[in-house]
């Protein structure tokens, strides 16, 4: 079934607004952070964002905060790629993130969103000499994606290429073109896109990274094919490598190799560990999440809730 995003309710509304935020180096009330209509960054696609996930564990009544200095690292070189820096240490950074989601009284699963953009409020766009903006928000967030089995479409749109804008960094701008291909594969039945370059390579999905498994041998798009670098892809392909002895090949896949895979899977900040079982109307092996997703779906599941020691030092416990 297609999921779609719906308006907020009164009282998640309510809720929203009256949550904490940290805005250009004060906690503010979510509903006290304005921007003018002129803000560059709003008019341009001049910004860097980060997304980040805090998991809430019932059974050890504890919210794990999942890789905030990974996270904080890339937003800080990011940010230097559109010529911004983030006025915080990355320690700094994980501490105001630590008291917002205290001040939030956050017991529930919760993404957290960093934001840097170009603050100037007047006509015309340029990268230097323009003011910056900084602030961190948090809401709620369950499921982005189902994680029980995902129906894919390729997308017609073609994934934006390095010789365009800058591909490796969550660049505000640039996801006009995981929009255009998310709509389209949402309007259309489905429930993600897969990205091509202009190669015709597998790129990634809308805000994912994607994995496939074929003959035992999982293979995942190279960082040269356009991908997001991602900290959860990165995650996974250690997972795979230390805790089940099985080796990760990044090279380029071509779109007919998804129609004969094994098993295909995506993974993000906000996709978890997403099973694909279904692409461009053709099965994905059996039609059912296949043995090594499931299994390291499982080893991650566990990891962000608490539930294995050996991975503590993933998570920052807030409360």
């Amino acid at each position: 079934m297609t999921q779609t995003a719906s308006a907020p309710t009164t009282d998640a509304a309510a809720r929203r607004d009256d949550s904490w935020i940290y805005f250009d180096g004060e906690y503010r009330r979510y509903r006290d952070a304005k921007i003018g209509l002129l803000t560059q960054g709003l008019n341009y696609g001049t910004g860097v964002f980060e997304g980040i996930r805090a998991y809430w564990s019932e059974q050890r009544e504890q919210l794990y905060g999942l890789w905030f200095p990974e996270h904080f690292r890339r937003l800080r070189q990011n940010a230097r790629a559109l010529q911004m820096i983030v006025p915080h240490s990355v320690e700094e950074l994980c501490a105001i993130t630590h008291e917002l989601l205290r001040r939030n009284e956050s017991r529930e699963t919760t993404y957290i969103r960093p934001l840097i953009f170009k603050s100037a409020e007047t006509i015309g766009f340029r990268l230097h000499d323009i003011p910056d903006s900084f602030a961190i928000a948090t809401a709620p967030m369950g499921d982005y994606v189902p994680t029980g089995g995902m129906r894919c479409m390729v997308s017609s749109w073609r994934r934006i290429d390095e010789s365009m804008a800058p591909p490796r960094t969550k660049c505000t701008g640039i996801y006009v073109n995981s929009a255009l291909a998310k709509s389209e594969a949402l309007q259309a039945g489905f429930d993600e896109a897969i990205m091509l370059t202009g190669s015709g390579h597998v790129c990634e999905g809308t805000g994912e990274n994607i994995f496939l498994v074929r003959g035992g041998v999982i293979s995942t798009p190279a960082p040269a094919d356009n991908i997001l670098e991602g900290i959860t892809r990165q995650g996974i392909i250690h997972l795979f490598r230390e805790e089940m002895g099985m080796d990760v090949v990044e090279r380029s896949v071509g779109r007919s190799e998804l129609y004969i895979a094994d098993e295909v899977f995506m993974c993000g900040t906000g996709a978890q560990v997403a099973p694909v079982v279904e692409i461009d109307r053709r099965t994905v092996g059996d039609g059912e999440p296949g043995p090594l997703t499931l299994r390291v779906q499982g080893i991650f599941n566990d990891i962000v809730k608490g539930a294995n020691p050996k991975y503590a030092e993933w998570l920052r416990p807030i409360w």
